[in-house]
């Protein structure tokens, strides 16, 4: 009896794997089309699915990134990198002229493994706020250092973190419910609740 579940062990196993060999062929090819779009018209707008960026960069939130060369761009700023099929919005933490530079998101504990110079495919100009529109992505109320010490509260302490995305998504939701009422009234009272 230990045979078939061997095998069926076994079977499951390469499902996983080709599976995830798939999504990550599928994150590549997505990457590609991303860089080469930005190379190709100057700007693009991206929707932000991470969390690595918290508190400045929320999931859902639709960014504005414009195509730029690393002389162009200084420590502090969030730019869009791409490495191994995957793209990373973080922040320029600095540059190693001429190997490359480091990025490190807001709610990471450490800077991202050194990217090459020519990784970097631009840099971000604009944040679409779904109460506001779009506006120029501007921290100075909030400040770059600010935004870096409560993500790192948000990177250690999970308690911390789940609560500020579970109020952000509920926000996000009353601003959907607000912006078109009829949709809101469509909906029961217990759909409502499980938002």
């Amino acid at each position: 009896m230990s045979g078939p579940s061997k095998n069926f062990l076994m079977l499951e196993s390469t499902t996983i794997t080709s599976t995830t060999t798939a999504r990550s062929t599928a994150n590549a090819e997505r990457s590609a089309l991303v860089a080469d779009a930005l190379r190709l018209s100057g700007r693009l707008r991206l929707q932000v699915h991470g969390e690595s960026m918290l508190p400045a960069l929320w999931p859902g939130a639709v960014v504005e990134i414009a195509s730029c060369s690393l002389e162009d761009v200084r420590p502090g700023e969030i730019v869009l990198a791409r490495r191994d099929g995957r793209l990373f919005l973080h922040r320029l933490v600095s540059t190693c002229k001429p190997q490359g530079f480091l990025l490190r998101g807001d709610s990471m504990p450490g800077s991202d493994p050194q990217f090459p110079a020519e990784a970097l495919l631009g840099r971000l100009v604009n944040k679409a706020d779904e109460r506001r529109g779009v506006s120029g992505f501007d921290m100075k109320w909030f400040g770059v250092k600010w935004s870096r010490a409560l993500g790192m509260v948000l990177c250690h302490c999970s308690v911390a973190r789940r609560l500020a995305l579970k109020f952000h998504s509920r926000g996000q939701a009353s601003a959907r419910e607000f912006r078109s009422p009829e949709q809101a009234t469509e909906l029961g009272s217990g759909e409502l609740g499980a938002l």
